[in-house]
């Protein structure tokens, strides 16, 4: 068996392994990484290490710290407070509300990991409080992030249409663009369908419908009052129910029944610190959106200097800093630094490149793509995948425009795998849940992700032959 084979089988035992066992598979990917780059590939400690995610790690350390500071002194629950006012008490819209926050975000040309830090810790509060399935919600923040991610102006569609000019093929950011827009707002509500979307849907109409007909039975009972009827009750007096007694069942909904007028969190004041932590968010914001400096980093200085101001906030942050799931991550992406420098991601392409067929060399890049980029940099995939199919593009037998939208999508669609940075921030902001669950479920929705998505973006893109 080549090295590049039997990295590859010790990659799928490991994930085995720790799936039987319950055993953290970063744990796992960390020794993998070691006995498989020391024996197999010859590399030097120093070359293994060259593979650890330190912007990842940094990333996810930052931005749980951050917004465990900014649970402690309440400025979240300010923030779910006017998130709630903002769509009237409609449960059922706060999924989509942060599907169209994090596609704003991207499409004026923030980076989808720095968008999603932003999205992800607001909206799984809000899913925790409310109720809503954290998968759902999740996923929702993943898919609106990469909606916009191809818009002109992105950092992706910046990428994508630099190697199209670069390589002379034919392209049309606007494809692009609508291209990514479309799918994942399909794949969004699909998502919203199966994963409990309708029931808050239903809920919230049902719950109208209850309010309704009970203030209808007050009005009449207290007509029926009014005109001399009467009824027996514990005071001996008129039976005609007060329209207020309507009213106080309508206010004592519960949370996350998904009625119409659920009732708010209850209104938190802004006082120093939480305005302090605002500022902060905003900060986190500008900085990684305007002027592209690394999220993780500001997050850590903003929640540093948040500590110093109120130490007694920030005492407990770091230990809600979720460290199994940043120990999962940089485990496996250190692995798949190993199998990078071992060659086994070129030898992977150039295998796919030398197929005969080009329609069959082209679903192959497509899946070559969603897979390696569930587990690496979708940003650094960009710019290595399209050269591969540049050869066959360059025949003219298969359409350039649709072969470059199908692979764009498929590399980056796949970034709700716990182990892309996207997928990884929602795992780590994820409340209430228990963790090695909710990472089975995203592990097996990213799995569904990479088995279908490649195959539609082929079928819709490619097989019509586009440009």
């Amino acid at each position: 068996m080549s090295p590049e084979l039997m990295s590859i089988a010790v990659l799928v035992i490991a994930f085995a392994v720790a799936t039987m066992l319950s055993i953290n598979m970063g744990v796992l990917a960390f020794a993998a990484a070691f006995l498989v780059g020391r024996l197999v590939g010859g590399l030097s400690e120093d070359d293994i290490f060259a593979g650890f995610p330190g912007d990842l790690f940094v990333v996810l350390v930052g931005v749980t710290y951050l917004f465990a500071i900014a649970r402690a002194n309440g400025t979240t629950d300010w923030l779910v407070h006017r998130a709630v006012r903002l769509v009237g008490g409609r449960i059922a819209l706060i999924p989509w509300m942060m599907f169209g926050i994090g596609a704003l975000l991207t499409a004026i040309g923030a980076v989808s990991p720095a968008a999603c830090a932003i999205v992800a810790p607001i909206a799984l509060g809000l899913a925790a409080r409310y109720r809503i399935n954290p998968l759902l919600m999740g996923t929702m923040v993943v898919h609106g992030t990469q909606a916009g991610s191809f818009s002109p102006i992105s950092i992706y569609g910046t990428i994508v249409n630099g190697v199209v000019d670069k390589y002379h093929l034919p392209g049309s950011p606007l494809v692009l663009f609508l291209g990514s827009l479309v799918v994942n707002t399909l794949i969004a509500g699909i998502v919203f369908v199966l994963l409990g979307g309708l029931r808050l849907v239903r809920a919230e109409q049902g719950a109208v419908t209850e309010v309704r007909d009970r203030e209808m039975s007050s009005a009449g009972a207290v007509t029926h009052g009014a005109l001399g009827g009467t009824s027996r009750s514990s005071g001996g007096g008129s039976a005609g129910v007060e329209p207020s007694k309507a009213k106080e069942a309508e206010e004592a909904a519960e949370p996350g029944d998904g009625s119409d007028d659920v009732r708010e969190p209850e209104a938190v004041t802004l006082d120093r610190d939480r305005i302090m932590t605002l500022l902060g968010l905003a900060v986190l914001a500008v900085s990684t959106l305007a002027f592209d400096l690394n999220v993780g980093l500001v997050a850590i200085t903003v929640a540093v200097v948040l500590s110093v101001i109120s130490p007694k906030a920030g005492r407990k942050a770091p230990s809600e800093v979720a460290w199994t799931t940043v120990l999962l991550i940089c485990g496996v992406l250190t692995y798949v630094g190993v199998l990078e420098e071992m060659g086994t991601i070129d030898y992977a392409g150039k295998a796919v490149a030398g197929v005969g067929i080009p329609l069959l060399a082209a679903l192959l890049l497509c899946y070559i793509g969603a897979i390696v980029s569930a587990f690496a940099s979708s940003t650094a995939l960009m710019g290595a995948l399209i050269p591969l199919s540049v050869p066959f593009l360059l025949q003219g037998s298969i359409g350039a425009i649709g072969m470059v939208t199908a692979l764009a999508v498929s590399a980056t669609v796949v970034d709700v795998s716990p182990f892309s940075t996207n997928g990884a921030i929602v795992m780590a902001n994820a409340k209430g849940v228990d963790r090695d669950v909710f990472y089975r479920q995203l592990l097996a929705y990213g799995g569904v992700i990479v088995a279908a998505v490649p195959l539609a973006m082929w079928l819709a893109f490619v097989v019509p032959n586009l440009g």
